[in-house]
């Protein structure tokens, strides 16, 4: 009952999410037409990192400057943070299926800017357009699901937002792979991202708006038929009479604090419930960010490059493998999410990614101790306004090799015969990239050749394994269900928010970091960053697996601590109802 206690829902897994669904395929449709929010937001972020390296081929400037590729990259993630802030705010006032359409149509028109691009900043201001879109989706499609869901799985139902963001972006690399040798190349990758807006936009014409949010405007009538769509027939009235206790005392509340958005701010900070609430979805929002998954989606071919992998084709390739495995641990998601909780498989994924992590900065520190050596006399060969310019001042010419070359912004012209033998460290032009690859040689610009370069790729696999599952997925399905329903839209909007702050302090300082620190050292910061997200999230994160919302309030009210901080009085007297609270 949603009166009563924690009471914990039974085992409740994958399976039944299928036998609910088979029994009512309207929940299926509901999930995945929102959920298309999710595939919007996959796809920006996987299609930008292909679109990237020809842009940086057809704009000489931006393949000069770091910081321009950074912006070109981060402006959607500071477009969604705006509209991850009046997303939350238009949630409410105007309710979830009208702030889907609105994102829709932001987002087609983004989508068409970039598209037709002249100069880089007309793509920059194409990527703000979609980033709103994007920002107001991440937000909207994971409530809508998760109020139109039954509690016992919500759960699996959410994780298809996370199934679609994932897909997006593997279709985003199969659509890279296409285009790489059609004319126009990234504006074909670009301008696609149109089409699922689209798509979402006409089947969310014909379903309804969210049940628990017609409840709160008085349409009592419109929320029995759709729940009677949604849930058993034994269980409609049960969930009816649920919400309206939730929504009288919400009422009874708000006659306190106000309606403004301004007095919902102040009063969310005085409020325990939304509070704590806040402080566990904030909490995994900037976790999930700060272990540097979206440097992996944004970056992912020029990551593959800095492995030591030249070809953009063969880049795009790898990165699609990446993708597909950030697909397969979506999957594995909901199957696992209402069987083990949300609370525990983010901290088993987090140990995970902390092992890879470390892993891959020590392989990419091999892989720079090992590259090869400079030819003095093959770096002259080409001319002097060829040579890299720092290379013939500097005073000890026979210690460089090939990561001091790109260090200095020059390029290596690799060996004739074998690559891993010394090259030539050139200028880094166009043109001079051209005359190394008229005598059949490889140029590279981004890392160095490797012999343990495809090692680094199959660690950033399981890295992607570890993330997708538990870290990648949860922090939405928590922030859809953890803040009670007068906040919810708020409280998911501010969440949401410090997500995209800090994807976009990640991925603008991403490039830059690379240059300061080198591969090796940023995955090596982000293992760190993984570590704290661990022991924040233990400490401030509660396990809401197969609560009613009104349960997971009442688990808030009281308040939440881990084992071993709780008395033994609270063990007792929790026993066999918050006990998987107490454990990892």
């Amino acid at each position: 009952m949603a009166e009563g206690g924690h009471q914990l829902a039974d085992t409740t897994e994958f399976t039944e999410c299928w036998r609910r669904t088979t029994e009512s395929p309207y929940i299926m449709r509901l999930a995945l037409s929102a959920g298309i929010g999710g595939l919007l937001f996959g796809y920006d972020t996987g299609v930008i990192s292909g679109a990237l390296l020809y842009i940086r081929d057809d704009f000489e400037q931006v393949d000069k400057q770091t910081w321009l590729q950074e912006t070109i990259v981060s402006m959607a993630v500071a477009g969604a943070i705006v509209g991850a802030a009046f997303g939350g705010y238009m949630n409410d006032k105007m309710g979830r299926k009208k702030t889907i359409l609105m994102a829709d149509v932001v987002f087609m028109l983004g989508a068409i800017v970039m598209a037709i691009a002249p100069a880089p900043w007309v793509i920059i201001v194409g990527r703000v357009l979609v980033g709103l879109g994007v920002g107001v989706a991440s937000m909207t499609s994971p409530l809508y699901i998760s109020e139109a869901s039954p509690a016992k799985i919500r759960g699996a139902l959410v994780s298809t937002n996370g199934l679609l963001i994932t897909g997006g972006q593997f279709l985003s690399y199969l659509i890279n792979l296409a285009f790489t040798k059609a004319p126009g190349t990234w504006r074909w990758m670009l301008g696609v991202a149109a089409v699922p807006a689209v798509v979402q936009f006409v089947l969310m014409l014909s379903l309804p708006e969210s049940p628990r949010w017609l409840y709160r405007q008085g349409k009592e009538d419109e929320t029995r038929v759709i729940l009677s769509k949604i849930y058993r027939p034994d269980e409609v009235e049960e969930e009816m009479k649920a919400m309206h206790h939730s929504i009288e005392s919400e009422k009874a509340e708000e006659g306190l604090i106000g309606h403004s958005l301004g007095q919902k701010l102040k009063s969310v900070w005085s409020n325990d419930v939304v509070r704590r609430g806040l402080y566990a979805g904030i909490t995994v929002q900037v976790v999930q960010q700060f272990v540097g998954i979206n440097t992996v989606m944004y970056y992912s071919p020029t990551i593959v490059q800095f492995a030591g992998i030249a070809s953009n084709s063969t880049a795009l390739a790898l990165s699609l493998v990446t993708s597909g495995l950030n697909a397969v641990g979506t999957i594995l998601s909901m199957v696992l999410i209402d069987r083990f909780g949300r609370r525990k498989l983010m901290l088993i994924s987090l140990i995970g990614i902390f092992a890879s992590l470390v892993v891959l900065s020590v392989t990419f520190n091999q892989a720079a101790h090992h590259a090869p050596a400079i030819n003095k006399l093959d770096s002259l060969s080409f001319g002097g306004n060829s040579t890299c310019k720092a290379y013939t001042s500097a005073p000890n010419l026979s210690s460089w090799n090939c990561m001091q070359c790109l260090h200095e912004e020059c390029g290596f012209c690799a060996n004739s015969k074998n690559e891993f033998l010394p090259g030539a460290c050139l200028a880094g032009e166009k043109i001079v990239k051209g005359m190394c690859r008229e005598q059949k040689r490889v140029w590279f610009s981004q890392g160095c050749p490797s012999k343990i370069g495809f090692l680094a790729v199959i660690i950033l696999g399981v890295y992607i394994l570890a993330y997708a599952p538990g870290i990648g997925t949860v922090p939405w399905v928590l922030n859809s269900e953890i803040y009670p329903l007068r906040f919810r839209g708020l409280g998911g909007g501010i969440a949401a928010v410090f997500n995209w702050c800090a994807n976009l302090i990640v991925s603008q300082s991403f490039l830059s970091m690379i240059k300061a620190l080198g591969t090796s050292g940023t995955f090596l910061l982000f293992a760190g960053f993984s570590l704290i997200g661990f022991v924040a999230i233990f400490l401030l994160v509660p396990e809401t697996k197969g609560l009613q919302f009104e349960e997971v309030e009442k688990l808030l009210q009281k308040g939440f601590r881990p084992f071993p901080f709780n008395s033994k009085k609270e063990d007792v007297k929790g026993k066999g109802k918050e006990e998987m609270n107490d454990m990892p």
